[in-house]
């Protein structure tokens, strides 16, 4: 029997922003950007519905005059991935 995939990270922008914040302490918007190819205004609505599920914390902040958010991974969001990961990791073992 194959696991049911988190619809909220079969999506294959917010599985990369999940990903590549699996990695690293935290990430910028240019960094997650730049990464991922997106556009801002699609990545900025991927961000917030991965911070409501509670997936990923997000921080608004200044550097100088230019706004800048900063994207951390939660508890959630690990468990959420590695779940994620290892449902995956089914299907392909049962090919």
């Amino acid at each position: 029997m194959f696991k049911e995939l988190d619809p909220l990270l079969h999506s294959q922008l917010r599985l990369a922003v999940m990903s590549l914040l699996i990695g690293v302490e935290e990430a910028d918007f240019v960094f997650l950007k730049e990464k991922t190819g997106a556009t801002a205004g699609n990545l900025s609505v991927q961000i917030d519905k991965l911070n409501e599920a509670g997936y990923i914390s997000v921080t608004k902040s200044f550097k100088g005059k230019m706004p800048c958010t900063t994207c951390k991974i939660a508890q959630k969001g690990i468990l959420a991935f590695d779940s994620y990961v290892k449902a995956l990791q089914g299907y392909i073992r049962k090919n």
